[in-house]
């Protein structure tokens, strides 16, 4: 499965980076985030609850930074599953940040993903509407706790 985003960010790409960099401050802005930890510097761990349907799920994710390239783009992987092994999910992440003329960042999202196991035994259309509306949510957040701080 796969999801892209395109929103814009009124703020610089050195400001945007730096926020995307800083896990205190990004935490907050992913929905279902309950926890983020650094393991080093390209690896974090992170717990997240998310609903789908009638079903709850928690994932403790591990995110490896494969490539970077500041301040314009970050190519990730996540891995992680439920506590339970009930579902496995795996994502290859890129997220491009492009300098607009009137000072503000355009920044492109783009996740490939898949679930196994009990959240992936849901349709692809259910499971691409909960991505959908994740990363929807996560924009919001991000420029707008951006914006505030700018």
């Amino acid at each position: 499965m796969k999801v892209e985003k395109i929103f814009t960010v009124q703020a610089s790409p050195q400001t945007v980076w730096d926020f995307a960099k800083d896990p205190v401050r990004m935490a907050p802005c992913i929905p279902g985030c309950k926890e983020i930890s650094v393991v080093d510097e390209t690896r974090y761990k992170a717990r997240v609850a998310v609903k789908v349907g009638p079903i709850s799920a928690k994932f403790n994710l591990d995110l490896e930074i494969i490539e970077e390239t500041p301040p314009v783009e970050i190519i990730s992987r996540t891995r992680g599953e439920e506590g339970t092994r009930a579902s496995i999910l795996t994502a290859n992440n890129i997220v491009r940040l492009t300098a607009n003329d009137d000072g503000s960042t355009g920044v492109y999202c783009s996740s490939e993903s898949s679930i196994t196991g009990r959240l992936g035994k849901y349709g692809a259309g259910m499971m691409m509407k909960k991505a959908d509306a994740i990363w929807e949510k996560l924009a919001e957040n991000v420029s707008r706790a951006i914006e505030e701080t700018s």
